[in-house]
């Protein structure tokens, strides 16, 4: 099996994975737990199993009647008998076919309804999750638990579940009508199946250590293909030269995969000519007990087809079930690594009495009182910071790399949540206000912009569902994007690209701004809004905005002077404190941090913070 097919992981070692039992040490699964998953559904799971014992039971009856057929119709030449016994085996045939459709319909159905309900339960969980959070996780990793893990969940209830049930029934009932047909070749059977199974198991440990070998390779060459090929990637490999070496080191990968192919493929060949093997040895030593006086026991050739049916049926749900501990181990890590997710803690929670803040209502002031934040406890970023930012004002946040001005910002939408004191609009908590009123209170413009792909209508409208079309147009028109967006071939209905790759980066902060006047906040972050403009659009946008601040509070971030000296007020950040706090023009007078950092060149600082 593929690495990447979804279904539980399983070994064809027919030993636990060593990543299986990791996961479950170091998160263990209660069986309880995931039988609150199914309970909605034990009225269904229920018929499932009871479809499974039916069709096993009805599958034993065809040898009986081909027993029947030899040793009675035939040789009696009764015709009515014979198209009875045939009619019988068509019949077995079709509700045997019946029932296993139905079966795998309902076992699907509820692998569905249980993996839909985890699948929307824990994207809404990780949509709560701090901006943190995400920092801190690799980026494949959320996508590969919400879509790769619970997509192999429906193979708990439609492969694993359903297979030990069925494999188990059929062994039982197939070693009953074994001892009942013959219980002298049955006993044979007994010593001769442990050896060939034994055999099969053996060949297939040194298939899954060729087979585990090839699949770390191709992984590696996804990789090799994804960091290559994908356009940051080929930008970086031109830009650097880089293409020559890229090259060598995909074809090594490639060669490598020669070779574990070909042995990929040889140790799967000899796995299954060891199973013809077994499968045409065993039926061999069975004729030869049947032909041998002292074990035949006087069996009729009706009893012998009969039997060796039966014992061709056996071997596969026999190796199943050999591999039962290999299919619970792999399903109950499937459910940690899950359930591993859904337990993370809600930093940023929901107000249990949220106040409301109408956006009518609201005129915007901000205060930061006695604020604190650290990453880690022993990393504090703010310490002590106390603001306040009138309604309809404009604060402005300077300072060198690293001294908490993003952090600051961020506290007021609650991308973080502060460590001590609080953040206020209106003197309300930002902590006690709805998530989703703080988001339609609060807009923000980070420097990093994200654009989906989707037409420019669509990423707009993101923001507001239900704004029309004239609304979005005078949003662009504000932030001066309108007329390079109708310009286009096909106007906003130009889908953007991959991250908005079809525009400039200066055009994508001028979307992004759109996107945030467009649901008109009362409080606007701007966190080097501007840092991707040329100096003559930096200065129309700025007049916008300036148009716009007026009817809201705006905190703004950044590095150009031409965009935070007409600031109402400039709060001077060091170390996580605010060390100077005035005008433009009164820092400079006080010749202190500010004029050091105007004279130091404030517009050429790194955009980071």
């Amino acid at each position: 099996m593929d690495d990447r097919t979804p279904g539980p992981r399983r070994s064809r070692s027919g030993r636990p994975d060593p990543a299986d039992l990791r996961q479950l040490a170091d998160s263990p699964v209660s069986l309880r737990r995931i039988a609150r998953l199914f309970a909605p559904h034990r009225g269904t799971l229920a018929v499932v199993v009871a479809l499974i014992v039916l069709s096993s039971v009805v599958s034993l009856a065809q040898p009986f009647l081909v027993r029947h057929v030899i040793d009675v119709a035939l040789p009696r030449q009764d015709v009515r008998l014979l198209l009875l016994c045939v009619a019988a085996m068509l019949g077995v045939a079709v509700a045997s076919a019946v029932i296993g459709v139905v079966q795998t319909w309902l076992s699907t159905s509820v692998g569905q309804r249980v993996m839909h309900r985890l699948r929307s339960d824990l994207f809404a969980h990780l949509q709560r999750q701090s901006l943190g959070f995400f920092t801190r996780t690799r980026g494949g990793e959320v996508q590969s638990r919400l879509v790769n893990d619970i997509g192999s969940m429906q193979g708990v209830v439609t492969q694993t579940a359903t297979a030990v049930a069925a494999n188990l029934t059929v062994v039982v009932g197939t070693s009953i009508a074994m001892v009942a047909l013959s219980w002298r070749l049955a006993l044979l059977s007994l010593v001769v199946l442990p050896p060939a199974v034994l055999l099969t198991r053996q060949v297939a440990r040194m298939r899954h250590r060729v087979t585990a070998e090839r699949q770390r390779r191709l992984a590696d060459l996804h990789v090799q293909i994804e960091e290559g090929l994908s356009v940051s990637g080929v930008l970086l490999t031109k830009t650097l030269g880089a293409s020559p070496r890229l090259t060598a080191r995909f074809e090594e990968t490639s060669a490598d995969l020669v070779g574990l192919e070909i042995r990929s493929r040889l140790a799967g060949r000899w796995r299954m000519a060891t199973m013809n093997v077994v499968f045409a040895a065993v039926p061999a030593v069975v004729y030869l007990a049947a032909g041998l006086p002292a074990t035949s026991g006087g069996m009729t050739i009706g009893t012998l087809v009969a039997f060796v049916a039966l014992q061709g049926t056996l071997f596969r749900p026999l190796m199943g079930l050999l591999n039962v501990g290999v299919d619970i181990t792999s399903s109950l890590a499937l459910f940690s690594r899950i359930f591993e997710y859904a337990d993370l803690p809600v930093e940023i929670a929901e107000p249990v009495t949220p106040t409301a803040l109408p956006r009518a209502g609201v005129a915007g002031e901000v205060r930061f009182e006695g604020v604190a934040f650290a990453y880690d406890d022993d990393r504090p970023v703010l310490s002590a910071v106390d603001l306040v930012v009138p309604a309809g004002s404009t604060l402005a946040l300077v300072g060198e790399t690293g001294s908490g001005k993003s952090t600051l910002a961020s506290l007021v939408p609650r991308l973080h949540d502060v460590t001590s004191g609080r953040v206020t609009i209106d003197g309300v908590d930002v902590r006690d206000i709805g998530l989703a009123d703080l988001a339609r209170l609060v807009g923000v413009v980070s420097q990093e912009t994200y654009l989906m792909h989707a037409t420019v209508r669509e990423n707009l409208r993101h923001a507001r569902p239900g704004a029309i079309d004239a609304e979005i147009e005078e949003a662009c028109r504000q932030a001066r994007i309108h007329d390079v967006v109708a310009a286009l071939p096909e106007g906003y209905d130009t889908v953007v690209g991959s991250r908005g790759h079809r525009f400039s980066g200066g055009e994508k902060q001028r979307l992004a701004i759109a996107r945030t006047l467009l649901r008109d906040p009362a409080v606007l972050v701007l966190d080097e809004a501007t840092s991707a403009l040329d100096n003559e659009t930096e200065r129309a946008l700025l007049g916008t905005l300036e148009d716009v601040a007026r009817t809201r509070t705006t905190i703004t971030i950044a590095h150009r002077l031409s965009t935070v000296r007409d600031a109402d007020q400039i709060a001077v950040l060091h170390r996580g404190r605010v060390v100077e706090l005035g005008t433009h023009e009164e820092l400079l007078l006080l010749g202190g941090r500010y004029a050091d950092l105007v004279r130091g060149g404030l517009r050429r600082e790194p955009a980071a913070a």
